[in-house]
C-alpha cells in the first residue's frame, strides 16, 4: 500500500509505506478509534471550506448554498466554481439582508433540505440576530420536536485580519453562546475547517460556523478530499503540559503554540495547550481535566475581555476546579473598545500579553 493519510478521533497522523489496509485497521481497532482513509490534497482553508461545501453538494441532492456574492465565488473565494458545477438553483447570491439570508435558511432547512447560508463577514450577522436566537434556535422546542431547522448552517468570515477596523474584525461567539438550540463552532485550521464544517451541515441543530479569515490563505495542510466527520463539542489537546494549561480557539490557537514555545525556552515552564473548537455546547471535562493537572489556566480570544467567553470558562473551572488552583485564572482577551484600525496591533492579545500572563501566574 502507498503511504497515506489515517484521519483518527478527529486528529492525523501519518502511515508508512508497506502497511496493508488490514495492519492499519487493526491498530485502529485496538485504539477503539472511528477510521477514514483518504487521498489527501493541499489546501488552504477557504479551499477546504470549498471542499466540504464541495462534497456537499455531491452528495445531498437537497443541498443549497447562498448568500451575498455567492455565486461568483464570494468575497474570500470560499464558493468558487459551485454555481458553475451544481448550477444556478443550488449556489445562488440573495439581496444584502442578513435577516433576509437567514430567515431564508430557516424555512428552507424547515422542509427537509439541507441550507447553507453565507453571512459576508461576521460583524454583519446582527441583523440576523433575532432570526437565529428567537427562530433558529428555538423551533424545535416551541413546536414540541414536530418541526425543526436544524440542516441549516450558517458560515461568516470571523476576527481580525490586520486591516479589519471595527466592522470587519470583530469575533462575535459569545452572543450566541448564551442561546440554548445553537451549536457555535470555529476551526484552527484547514483539516479542522472542513471535518468540522461537515459535522454542522451533517447536525441535526442549526450551527454557526466562524471562520478565521486571517487564516483563510496562511494556514496550508494535507487536508482529506473525500469527506470525513470531526466530532462537536470535543476539545483537543494540542500538546500536553504539566504547569499551565492555555486554552483558545481558531486563530489564537496558533499564538497559544508560540507562547508554550516561548515559555519553555525562557522560562523551563511546562504549558499544556487545548483547542476549544467548539464555543457551544464546549467540552468543560477536557478543560477540566487539565486543569486539575496544571493548578493553571489561561483563557485567550480576540473578542471583549468583559462578558468574553473566557469567562464562561473561568466560572466553570472555578467551580469545579476550585482546590486545584494554584493561581487566578487569566483572561487575555481585546480590550472594552470597538475594534481600532491603526491601534489593531495594541488591540489584540498577542503572544507577549500572553507570556507576562504566564510569568504572572507562576510567581503568584
Amino acid at each position: 500500500e502507498m503511504a497515506c493519510r489515517l484521519r483518527v478521533g478527529g486528529t492525523g497522523f501519518e502511515v508508512e509505506a508497506g502497511r496493508t489496509r488490514r495492519e492499519i485497521y487493526m491498530r485502529c481497532v485496538c485504539m477503539c478509534v472511528c477510521v477514514y482513509v483518504c487521498s489527501t490534497q493541499k489546501m488552504n482553508l477557504f479551499q477546504a471550506v470549498s471542499s466540504a461545501m464541495d462534497n456537499t453538494l455531491a452528495n445531498d441532492p437537497t443541498a443549497v448554498i447562498f448568500g451575498e456574492d455567492v455565486a461568483f465565488g464570494g468575497v474570500f473565494r470560499c464558493t468558487v466554481g459551485l454555481r458553475d458545477k451544481y448550477g444556478k438553483d443550488r449556489v445562488f447570491n440573495t439581496p444584502l439582508c442578513e435577516q433576509g439570508i437567514v430567515g431564508f435558511g430557516i424555512g428552507i432547512a424547515a422542509t427537509g433540505a439541507t441550507a447553507i447560508a453565507e453571512i459576508q463577514f461576521a460583524d454583519y450577522i446582527f441583523p440576523a440576530f433575532d432570526q437565529i436566537v428567537n427562530e433558529a434556535a428555538k423551533y424545535r422546542y416551541r413546536s414540541g420536536n414536530m418541526f425543526d431547522c436544524g440542516r441549516l448552517t450558517i458560515r461568516a468570515p470571523w476576527g481580525c485580519v490586520g486591516h479589519g477596523s471595527l466592522y470587519h474584525s470583530q469575533s462575535p461567539e459569545a452572543y450566541f453562546a448564551h442561546t440554548s438550540g445553537l451549536k457555535v463552532v470555529v476551526p484552527r485550521g484547514p483539516v479542522q475547517a472542513k471535518g468540522l464544517l461537515l459535522s454542522c451541515i451533517k447536525d441535526n441543530n442549526p450551527c454557526i460556523f466562524f471562520e478565521p479569515k486571517i487564516l483563510y490563505r496562511a494556514a496550508v495542510e494535507q487536508v482529506p478530499v473525500d469527506s470525513y466527520y470531526i466530532p462537536l463539542s470535543q476539545a483537543e489537546v494540542l500538546q500536553e503540559g504539566s504547569d499551565v494549561t492555555l486554552v483558545a480557539w481558531g486563530t489564537q490557537v496558533h499564538v497559544l503554540k508560540e507562547v508554550a514555545n516561548m515559555a519553555q525556552e525562557k522560562l523551563g515552564v511546562s504549558c499544556e495547550i487545548i483547542d476549544l473548537k467548539t464555543i457551544l455546547p464546549w467540552d468543560s471535562d477536557t478543560v477540566c481535566k487539565s486543569v486539575v493537572k496544571t493548578g493553571r489556566l489561561l483563557i485567550s480570544h480576540e473578542a471583549p475581555v468583559t462578558g468574553g467567553f473566557a469567562a464562561e470558562i473561568s466560572s466553570t473551572v472555578q467551580e469545579e476546579c476550585f482546590l486545584n488552583l494554584e493561581a487566578p485564572i487569566a483572561r487575555v482577551c481585546g480590550y472594552d473598545t470597538p475594534f481600532p484600525h491603526i491601534f489593531e496591533p495594541f488591540y489584540i492579545p498577542d503572544k507577549w500579553k500572553c507570556l507576562e500572563a504566564v510569568k504572572k501566574m507562576l510567581n503568584y
